[in-house]
């Protein structure tokens, strides 16, 4: 008597269906991601605009700093950039596997740290100084060294979720390393 063996069915437990948001729920997250970005940005600019007449504009800077109107436009896309960027890791967040779903949530912790490091640069920089001298820009310096390494890792992690989230944070990634360059020339020449 001959047995036939029926192919092994698969585990139901094991395949998961991608559950996708809503396309309004993705739209606001996108919003919110954006506002908060932003309000960062708008955190940062309520002590730096009255600074950029004041100490800041008589201090020694380096050759390469660019010229101020610049900064705006400038932090604006990348603002947005990372924003963008950070919505796509979180809509990767219910694709179906733990894996994904666990790398999402690790990078996105990461992504905020960064985005409070980048809170936390501008009002040490621009705030400070007024009241410490020289120890801001130094303050600041160590701060802004952290926040490379912080988005650098963010972007390792956005990249196990989604390359073009990873990809989104290279302008903002180079345009701080570029910054710092420029808080370690006012450091040393304004010590």
């Amino acid at each position: 008597m001959s047995q036939s063996t029926a192919p092994a069915s698969p585990d139901v437990r094991s395949i998961s269906p991608r559950r996708t948001d809503p396309a309004w729920r993705s739209a606001l997250a996108l919003v919110c991601f954006l506002l908060i970005a932003f309000a960062v940005a708008a955190f940062g600019s309520l002590t730096t605009m009255e600074q950029i007449d004041g100490w800041y504009a008589d201090a020694d800077k380096a050759a390469w700093n660019p010229p101020n109107w610049i900064f705006g436009p400038v932090w604006a896309v990348l603002y947005t950039m990372i924003a963008v960027a950070a919505w796509l890791v979180w809509r990767r967040r219910r694709d179906g596997t733990p894996e994904l779903s666990d790398g999402a949530s690790r990078a996105l912790v990461l992504y905020i740290v960064q985005l409070v490091l980048n809170a936390l640069w501008t009002p040490c920089f621009f705030g400070l100084y007024p009241f410490i001298g020289a120890p801001a820009l130094w303050i600041a310096l160590v701060i802004i060294l952290v926040l490379d390494l912080a988005v650098l890792a963010t972007m390792f992690a956005f990249w196990e979720v989604s390359r073009v989230a990873a990809v989104l944070l290279i302008p903002y990634w180079a345009w701080l390393l570029f910054a710092t360059t420029l808080n370690w020339s006012l450091a040393a020449l304004n010590s």
